[in-house]
């Protein structure tokens, strides 16, 4: 009989293209188990949004594993060397994890299993290129994207093929194991998540079905069309691709073969070069792995800062009198997802024209977003604040009505999340506050009753931040001299 092999699934909750899963497959039967680890630092606790995520998907991949997932929570160190003691397995696997804090209880947990006597592999089943694998020639990592991903990645050995679901998977059950999913109580207490439950399909069928429906038309017409909030452009697998449910490699190779191998497809290469962002997130996080916490930029440590909590709440609950960032922070709450070009007005806003420190704007998004992810998250906060690698400089101070009339012309997403503002024109949409009072008397519009005033003037904080960013300079050049 051959021996069991204990499959450890983390973010990878997929019977497809999983390296793990494949390889245990091929040695014999598999032991498979989900634990969520509640022994990990208190920036990684998994948000509120995600939590309804992860629940749907542990269901799905449970379903998939004919009900013989098995499920814990706690110190996932002491679960697993107490199972498999118990077990006396003699064979671990898993796919690699790329957070600080994994990377480090890997390490420890594989070096006591390595002692024991246990054989231990790990996969890469999460990223295109490994972090360490693409270096400038000086072997010091890339700090700015264009390059990291066109000389670095592109010259590198192509993505791996996506391999298919074992052919053959022997699972064992051991019913003592499995605490249950409910166990995991990832479930929110009240029902606020009724708009997800009717927009997003968690599994890896649901993740299947996304990529289907999107190619290959989305990917032709994705660099057109991507920036334009109203148009549902964008494929819309952030949080598929989050919680393992569909590879990278999937989607690479998905992509090429809907577009007949013409990688040279404008559409196709700005799609592809996405995926390239989401490996530049991992790969900062791996290489500098303070910036969930810390600027990567050290002349942003005397930036002034602001404390308004009633700003923030205003900006949380999508109340600022600014339409298309009220649109974007709505679409949040109620969907757990917001459109990439929002996500920068909505960023932008909160850290230049309120001056709120990135970290808030992070936090919200941590809880609030089924994709939330620490390397995308804490990367694509710091790029729009101007404090990150390869960042949009500060200076740039993204305008929310001029990006409304822009991306959003006619007003077709403002509308959608804020409806009590649908019957203005066009011309005033993004920009109501100038709108004559007979107007807005038609669109039943009350300013500080049923819309509010403008949170701030956006000229003015425009001022005020390029005045803080030359404060903060010149105190650093104080400090360094």
């Amino acid at each position: 009989m051959n021996a069991t092999t204990l499959v450890w699934f983390r973010q990878d909750l997929r019977l497809k293209d999983n390296p793990a899963l494949h390889f245990a497959a091929e040695q014999g039967s598999v032991l498979p188990i989900y634990v969520l680890d509640d022994n990990c630092p208190e920036h990684a606790q998994i948000g509120g949004a995600s939590q309804w995520w992860l629940h749907q998907s542990l269901q799905s991949l449970n379903a998939s594993l004919d009900d013989k997932l098995h499920i814990q929570k706690g110190d996932a160190t002491k679960i697993l060397l107490n199972i498999i003691n118990e077990l006396d397995i003699k064979q671990v696997v898993w796919n690699r994890c790329y957070e600080p804090w994994q990377i480090k209880r890997d390490s420890q947990i594989k070096q006591q299993l390595t002692d024991m006597g246990v054989k231990v592999k790990s996969f890469n089943s999460h990223l295109l290129w490994e972090p360490w694998e693409v270096l400038k020639k000086d072997e010091t990592p890339y700090k700015v994207f264009t390059p990291y991903y066109r000389k670095g990645c592109l010259t590198k050995t192509a993505p791996r093929m996506p391999i298919a679901k074992p052919e053959n998977l022997s699972i064992e059950f051991k019913a003592d194991l499995d605490k249950g999913i409910d166990s995991l109580a990832l479930m929110p207490s009240i029902n606020w998540y009724d708009t997800m439950a009717t927009t997003w399909t968690p599994g890896e069928e649901g993740a299947a079905k996304g990529l289907s429906e999107f190619l290959p038309a989305g990917a032709k017409q994705y660099k057109e069309k991507r920036d334009f909030p109203g148009l549902g452009a964008t494929s819309k697998l952030s949080p598929h691709l989050h919680f393992g449910e569909i590879s990278p490699n999937q989607i690479w190779y998905a992509g090429i073969h809907a577009l007949d191998g013409n990688i040279d497809n404008s559409g196709l290469d700005c799609y592809l070069s996405e995926l390239g962002w989401r490996e530049f997130s991992y790969y900062l996080l791996y290489h500098f792995p303070h910036i969930p916490e810390q600027n990567f930029s050290p002349k942003f440590e005397h930036f002034p800062w602001r404390t308004d909590n009633d700003s923030l709440q205003a900006w949380q609950r999508g109340q600022t009198g600014i339409p298309i960032v009220d649109a974007g922070m709505r679409e949040l709450w109620q969907t757990g997802t917001m459109h990439n070009r929002v996500r920068m007005i909505v960023a932008s806003f909160l850290v230049k024209n309120l001056l709120i420190h990135w970290r808030e704007g992070e936090r919200w998004f941590w809880d609030c977003l089924l994709d939330a992810d620490l390397a995308a998250n804490s990367a694509s906060w710091q790029w729009v604040a101007g404090t990150g690698a390869d960042a949009a400089p500060y200076f740039r101070i993204f305008n929310p009505v001029t990006q409304g009339q822009k991306f959003d012309s006619q007003g077709d997403y403002v509308k959608r999340f804020c409806p009590e503002l649908s019957k203005l024109p066009d011309k005033y949409i993004h920009n109501p506050w100038d709108a004559p009072q007979n107007i807005l008397d038609y669109a039943g519009i009350t300013f500080g009753e049923n819309y509010p005033r403008p949170l701030v003037d956006l000229k003015a904080t425009r001022q005020r931040a390029l005045d803080a960013l030359a404060d903060a300079k010149h105190l650093a050049e104080q400090e360094a001299s």
